[in-house]
């Protein structure tokens, strides 16, 4: 009877540790699940917080870039200065528009840093050992709000991102190079091929745009245009072949300053091209290539033969130069008025656009712009001795701006070798020479200065 009691009262015991440890289990069970949820939870936060920290540093190391590489600085250096200072007020405004850790990062808080690499002080020399500019963004936040950390009294965390662009100009800005660069591949060019020869000077000069390397012989012409002074260029764009286009026909005539070669559908434009709306009903095809863009990318060096357009017109059908104008009216938006296409700002580099009356956003009338339609990239071939052959090989780009000071198309200047003349400034020069090779590097839509990001994502 006593054992029995002994045994029962044991039992009741056991039962009850038995409570006590399953309700110590459960509270411990709830405590360990409590902090991996709060720690999931910081684990979030800053994997999101760090992929968002890395958007905003990419897009503002692209923004910057590009706006170098539309400032004429790649291809005359008296420009960077002025244009880092341009390209950092870009990346430090796309830098604030970016959400990182459910705010808008801070400029003034030091969460946005921006620093540049050029000729004299390239970080980018290891890996590209050239004297293209880069620019380094890089955001953070230093009071990102933690949950689990407060445990041991961390209230906040830090979380930052780093990103590296190039605006890469295989010509290396200027002198000359033995060993080729790698070559551009811009889309959105326009089907004039213009010689190598300076488009500023006289009709009787000589003096080339690049040398046999693709160095850039005079950065000086980067902001000049033609038609020029009577001691200059009197002439705009217009096309060295007029009604007749064809080898047979003799129409196409030996090189002349700023004027080109009606290029090749087949090469330069070999589908069908959608041009803008509302005046490209019955345009041809190479007119939609003008006033369109061309998604055909169109490279420079070994791989680049292209031939001149061999089409013959008749009385009634017009000319090139004719055709060139009417589409370029549409590309530039001209209405039949001065003021009508966008503008150019020489006043003081870097350059800066302005939106003319015609421009169709609204907003953008009268006011600077980042990018303009008028801005045109135009393929550079082999100036021959004589008439050109086929095919003829690019060998670098002009990026210009077509009616600079947006005054009456077309122009009869005082040249006068066609009634079509289309006047343009010069904003960048890209020379790749006749040897380069290698996989071409892809142009930002119509500048053949690239923009790439070039570091791997770095904290």
């Amino acid at each position: 009877m006593r054992l029995s009691n002994h045994i029962s009262r044991r039992n009741f015991r056991g039962n009850n540790d038995d409570g006590v440890v399953i309700t110590l289990v459960a509270v411990f069970i709830l405590f360990v699940v409590g902090a991996m949820a709060a720690l999931s939870i910081d684990v979030v936060t800053l994997y999101t917080a760090r992929s968002e920290a890395q958007l905003a540093a990419d897009a503002a190391a692209l923004a910057a870039a590009r706006a170098l590489a539309n400032s004429g600085a790649t291809s005359n250096s008296a420009y960077m200065p002025a244009a880092e200072i341009m390209a950092t007020s870009i990346a430090v405004q796309v830098a604030q528009s970016s959400l990182v850790g459910g705010r808008y990062l801070i400029a003034a808080n030091n969460e946005v840093a921006v620093n540049f690499a050029d000729s004299a002080n390239n970080a980018c020399v290891s890996a590209f050992p050239l004297t293209d500019p880069c620019v380094t963004v890089r955001v953070q936040r230093t009071d990102l709000p933690t949950f689990f950390a407060r445990i041991w009294g961390q209230t906040q965390s830090t979380i930052a991102a780093t990103a590296t662009a190039e605006a890469y100009n295989p010509s290396g800005g200027t002198g000359t190079t033995a060993t080729p660069s790698l070559p551009v591949a811009p889309t959105c060019v326009k089907p004039w091929l213009l010689p190598n020869l300076d488009p500023t000077q006289a009709a009787t000069g000589t003096t080339a745009i690049f040398d046999a390397n693709g160095g850039i012989i005079n950065p000086g012409l980067v902001g000049q245009e033609w038609p020029g002074p009577p001691a200059a260029n009197t002439d705009g764009i217009y096309s060295l072949c007029g009604g007749d286009c064809s080898v047979a026909g003799g129409g196409i005539t030996t090189p002349a300053p700023g004027a080109y070669y009606p290029g090749s559908a087949a090469d330069l434009y070999p589908t069908a091209v959608q041009g803008p709306p509302g005046c490209s009903g019955t345009f041809n095809a190479y007119q939609l290539a003008v006033a369109g863009c061309v998604p055909q990318p169109i490279t420079c060096g070994v791989n680049s033969n292209v031939n001149i357009d061999q089409l013959t017109y008749t009385a009634n059908t017009g000319t090139r130069d004719s055709d060139t104008a009417q589409a370029a009216e549409c590309l530039v938006h001209y209405n039949g008025a001065a003021l009508d296409t966008d503008s150019i700002d020489l006043a003081s580099p870097p350059f800066e656009f302005v939106g003319g009356n015609g421009n169709p956003v609204a907003s953008s009338v009268t006011k600077d712009v980042l990018v303009s339609d008028s801005l045109v990239t135009i393929p550079v071939i082999n100036n021959p001795p004589g008439t050109p052959g086929y095919p003829v090989q690019v060998i670098g780009f002009l990026q210009v701006f077509l009616n600079p000071q947006s005054a009456t198309m077309p122009l009869a200047p005082a040249g006068g070798k066609s009634a079509f003349e289309i006047p343009a400034t010069i904003v960048n020069m890209v020379g790749c020479g006749a040897n380069a090779a290698g996989q071409p590097i892809l142009g930002n839509g119509s500048s053949p200065v690239a923009v790439r990001l070039i570091s791997p994502s770095t904290p």
